[in-house]
């Protein structure tokens, strides 16, 4: 809204308005933004939640620690949405169709969050949400980011290994010798619709998804959405509840989900930026600049939430949060055409989610085998592991954002490193 607002002063000529057609003034702006609005809203949020006694209700697990944290408020994933969407909407232009379906999964995962953690304390229910309803959400998000990604004919990208006859012909005239000639001149190469993405640590790095459907006789990638929104559904999903899994200790799910943010930003800019993307030689995707303001406002919306979130907590993110964190982190990697670089940039949610993995099945197999079941680590997620064996909570969630940021060095040395 502030905007549009000082766009329409900036035709006046009114000195510093047309600052705001800069991206980087407005994510700027939306960082130190959604930095102030979390650090404030955080101290209202959490003396209200305190005054309705609306607390974590926590099971003994053996723990250092964990029963100090009952009554601690949670739900406070409501000021990292609120700590996002208001920069985003007053910052953005809010006709972009990336910056609309960044602020749709906000608000349906947030909401999703909200009803689990809703019934977790009101209804004195521990379970929550059922995991069915949780996938079941999750899944109707992934259809529609999968299809408006596919269909939508504002989702374009622009070729960097266009041909010659890709570009767009024009002719000029013009009178030299007093005589008329004809000039031809190329212009540079449309944008188009595409399913192709990024693949990580390979010269010439783009991957089509419409190369799979070829054995059906799909020369033309007509039928390829029906592999494209199938992954989609996969990547929301799986960063969604690996999020989920790493919200177990005092920032960990906020600290290294900032790290993870400020990564995507760095993507989103370069990925927009024409001049950039013909330097590093990767997929240029028109008007995704926008994004950088949204994913900017998500680095603010963490780091002041980590505020009130260090070990000693004050308050809990609970699903409300690390639901949203997590949905949203899938779906711009998706839109910026980098979610193959998910493994990498969020190893620490894929490591979590490996880690119970492993845990089940280990324990699945041993009980068939032996009649006794058996687990592989002390307890998962792997941030539990390392409590039992008596590393401070502290100590684990740093090294942990140690860890996330070297994997977000990795991934943008990617850019390069082929």
């Amino acid at each position: 809204m502030l905007y549009y607002l000082f766009d329409w002063l900036d035709k006046f000529d009114v000195p510093g308005a047309g600052v705001f057609q800069y991206i980087s003034f407005r994510a700027a702006s939306a960082i130190i933004l959604s930095l102030f609005i979390s650090m404030i809203i955080g101290k209202w949020v959490i003396r209200f939640l305190q005054k309705k006694q609306i607390g974590e209700s926590i099971r003994d697990l053996g723990l250092e620690g964990q029963m100090e944290k009952k009554g601690t408020p949670t739900m406070g994933g409501i000021i990292i949405i609120a700590s996002v969407l208001i920069p985003v909407l007053l910052l953005t232009k809010l006709n972009n169709i990336y910056i609309l379906l960044m602020i749709f999964t906000t608000i349906w995962l947030g909401l999703i969050g909200f009803v689990d953690d809703y019934i977790k304390v009101f209804k004195k229910n521990k379970e929550g949400l059922s995991g069915k309803m949780k996938l079941f959400g999750q899944i109707i998000l992934g259809l529609i980011v999968g299809v408006i990604m596919y269909f939508h004919p504002d989702v374009v990208i622009k070729d960097k290994t266009a041909t010659h006859a890709d570009y767009i012909k024009t002719e000029q005239v013009f009178t030299f010798d007093n005589a008329a000639k004809t000039k031809t001149i190329f212009t540079d190469s449309p944008a188009k619709h595409s399913t192709k993405t990024t693949i990580p640590f390979v010269k010439n790095n783009e991957f089509d998804y419409a190369w799979l459907t070829r054995w059906m006789g799909d020369e033309t990638g007509k039928w390829s959405f029906l592999l494209f929104i199938p992954i989609v559904v996969f990547i929301i999903a799986g960063v969604s509840n690996g999020a989920n899994l790493t919200d177990g200790l005092d920032g960990l799910a906020a600290g290294t989900s900032a790290v993870v943010a400020v990564t995507i930003a760095i993507l989103a800019y370069v990925s927009g930026n024409a001049v950039f993307a013909d330097y590093l030689n990767i997929m240029y995707i028109p008007n995704i600049s926008e994004l950088v303001i949204f994913i900017a406002a998500l680095v603010g919306a963490c780091i002041g939430f980590y505020w009130w979130n260090c070990y000693p907590a004050q308050i809990f993110m609970g699903d409300t949060g690390s639901l949203t964190l997590g949905g949203v982190i899938a779906v711009s990697c998706i839109i910026i055409r980098k979610e193959l670089l998910i493994p990498i940039l969020c190893a620490i949610f894929l490591i979590q989610s490996i880690s119970v993995i492993i845990q089940v099945l280990y324990f699945k197999y041993t009980r068939r085998k032996y009649g006794e079941g058996k687990r592989y680590f002390l307890m998962a997620p792997l941030h539990h592991h390392y409590q039992k064996k008596g590393f401070h909570e502290a100590k684990i969630v740093q090294r942990f954002i140690v860890v996330g940021i070297l994997f977000a060095v990795l991934t943008v040395v990617t850019l390069k490193l082929r």
